[in-house]
């Protein structure tokens, strides 16, 4: 139930996709928690936010502005509301694609009121005229706007409420030095453990009037790739499943049997994962192969191998890729359950495509 915003439209139409769908957002928006107690994961981040912004109530002024970052579905949008409802103030929600002129955020900038928390997804984005208004916005709670045009242009000085921004990106690395130096509070989002999906899959569970036993919890987040969003997705999949082919409850079995229909493996990969790895081993003996080759090989537009499959694969450590192309590692071999051959066994010069 730690989610945020859509990013990667190329994705949306897969169940282990980390972007939001307006299902997704209707369902969220009811099982978001309200508070850092309720929140689940990211204890680092948490301790650190919850210092802040008691800090800030103490001395009865507004929040620093808080930059949080990390992989889609991990939790950003839901901390800025937590912000907010912390902070007892409005939030606004606009992200930085919707911002393509400066005056577009002038205008957002002067109609908050004292102490509002505004939410910008996807900051990187901002248009570069926006993001410099922004800089004097953050610093001096100041914007000048330019009335006219060419030599005979004035800049009015218009004074803003303090606020507080909550930016948030899945990109941090194309954010400006300056930006990102006017930032009071960074955070970095993790993938979660486990454990902490279990815990997520059963307060879902309940807010939704699911039955689930430990195990079923366990298998659903499992599959999750450590990502709450598509724990709360697979389990609103399974909960149907179970509701059509048993009595409702949702047990390992049942719950294994219910992702297996829509083909989310063990490991949490689905059908473009897996082919992606059953070409790169069955065709090109487990590389190294071309993005392009493996791209037409697997049927798929290369930026969707790129962007979409491959990132989980590297993290798995299914998959590598090195100067010479992309590399299935020993990993791969092993969940396919297929036996590499002895060019790419240990010992016989593998090993230094993956840096040993």
């Amino acid at each position: 139930m730690n989610w945020d915003d859509t990013t990667d439209t190329s994705a949306e139409e897969r169940l282990v996709g980390a972007s939001a769908d307006r299902e997704d957002q209707a369902v969220e928006a009811a099982l978001r928690p309200k508070d850092l107690g309720e929140f689940i994961g990211q204890e680092k981040v948490r301790e650190q936010l919850d210092l802040v912004l008691r800090a800030a109530r103490a001395r009865g002024a507004t929040a620093d502005h808080v930059l949080l970052s990390g992989a889609p579905g991990l939790g950003k949008t839901t901390l800025s509301m937590i912000i907010a409802a912390e902070m007892e103030a409005p939030i606004r929600i606009t992200s930085g694609p919707a911002i393509q002129h400066a005056g577009d955020l002038a205008a957002i900038l002067s109609s908050l009121q004292e102490g509002e928390v505004l939410f910008l997804d996807e900051i990187h984005r901002m248009s570069r005229p926006a993001e410099e208004m922004l800089y004097m916005a953050m610093e001096d709670f100041r914007v000048d706007v330019i009335v006219g045009k060419g030599p005979g242009a004035t800049a009015i000085p218009l004074e803003l409420p303090p606020f507080t921004l909550v930016g948030a990106t899945t990109r941090a690395g194309l954010l400006p030095p300056p930006l990102r130096d006017r930032f009071g509070f960074t955070a970095h989002m993790e993938f979660y453990e486990p454990a902490e999906l279990e815990r997520v899959v059963h307060r879902s569970a309940i807010l939704l009037d699911v039955e689930i036993d430990p195990a079923g919890a366990a298998e659903i987040a499992g599959r999750s790739r450590g990502t709450p969003r598509i724990a709360n997705r697979l389990l609103r999949r399974v909960r149907d499943y179970a509701q059509v082919k048993a009595d409702g409850v949702i047990t390992k079995d049942i719950a294994a049997a219910a992702l297996a229909v829509y083909e989310v493996d063990a490991r949490g990969l689905d059908r473009l994962d897996r082919a992606v790895l059953e070409a790169l081993l069955k065709l090109f003996g487990g590389g190294p192969v071309g993005l392009s080759t493996l791209s037409v090989a697997v049927g798929e537009e290369r930026e969707t191998v790129e962007e979409v499959a491959e990132p989980f694969l590297v993290r798995e450590g299914l998959l590598a890729r090195t100067p010479r192309g992309r590399v299935a590692t020993p990993a791969a071999w092993a969940h396919l359950g297929l036996t590499p051959p002895r060019s790419q066994a240990p010992g016989n010069g593998q090993g230094d495509l993956f840096g040993a």
